[in-house]
């Protein structure tokens, strides 16, 4: 059995990755729908002054993953790794970071160039990508969210 601090990172982190799959999941279907609209009479267009109005980034991420999640990545990373009964912990916190370093690498500055961009074909065509790979970004969250709970329950088992 892990000690308190251990036991209390892990719960913060099952939740915290519970919230973040969530809030991924809500802004994938109903924010991105503001930021990226398409109709047949006119297409596909990106609309950054609405990206820009929601800011999601800062108004809500921030608090959410870009800081709280990461160092809890981290903190569980640590924790796990120290640990000979904790494999099921280190795989979500290695799948944790997987996500933590695609978002910092490749979402949060293909946003900031898209927040700034007008809209044009190759606007879309990022806008469109960003879009894509954020269910690949889900399947990381969830894949070490649903791992993480498995760590939960295996350390009430043991």
């Amino acid at each position: 059995m892990p000690g308190r601090l251990a036991t209390i990172l892990l719960w913060l982190f099952v939740l915290n990755l519970g919230v973040a799959f969530g809030a991924g999941l809500y802004e994938h279907r109903v924010v991105v729908g503001r930021w990226l609209t398409s109709s047949r009479e006119s297409g596909t267009h990106w609309n950054a002054d609405a990206a820009r109005r929601d800011d999601t980034g800062r108004r809500f991420w921030a608090f959410v993953t870009t800081v709280p999640l990461t160092l809890l990545t981290l903190a569980n990373l640590f924790a796990a790794w120290r640990g000979a009964l904790y494999d099921w912990w280190l795989a979500a916190a290695l799948a944790a970071l997987v996500e933590r370093v695609f978002t910092f690498w490749y979402f949060i500055p293909t946003m900031v160039r898209l927040m700034r961009s007008p809209d044009s074909p190759a606007s879309v065509a990022v806008a469109i990508r960003w879009r894509n790979l954020n269910y690949l970004r889900h399947a990381i969250i969830l894949a070490a969210w649903l791992v993480s709970l498995q760590a939960f329950s295996s350390l009430y088992r043991s």
